[in-house]
């Protein structure tokens, strides 16, 4: 009997948070994330798949965004105050991280 999948927003709001933190903390690659996404796909009933991808789209976007805007609050947070290499190695790897989620949001879902 096939698995049930929720496909309502706080569900896949729920997934996409969890990914990224298994990522954050190291459990998963993104290699490992694409793979979960792929399998979770596989469960979504193909009559459901038209609003999960609406909602997951819209998850993607506003997650884009709260990434940008914390991005812009530690810029705005450090140009005052004097920046170490240590600082600066580390804002540069924020703008880099967040600025890959913002091309992949704009693209189609390869799911």
């Amino acid at each position: 009997m096939p698995q049930e999948i929720s496909v309502s927003y706080q569900a896949i709001k729920s997934k996409v948070y969890r990914l990224v933190d298994t990522l954050v903390v190291g459990e998963k690659t993104e290699a490992e994330i694409q793979e979960s996404v792929r399998r979770w796909w596989e469960l979504i009933h193909p009559a459901d798949r038209p609003i999960a991808q609406k909602y997951l789209l819209e998850v993607l976007e506003h997650s884009t965004s709260a990434l940008c805007a914390i991005e812009q609050g530690l810029v705005a947070a450090t140009e005052s105050a004097p920046q170490s290499s240590d600082s600066t190695r580390t804002l540069k790897l924020m703008e880099r991280i967040v600025k890959q989620p913002v091309k992949q949001a704009n693209a189609s879902p390869a799911i």
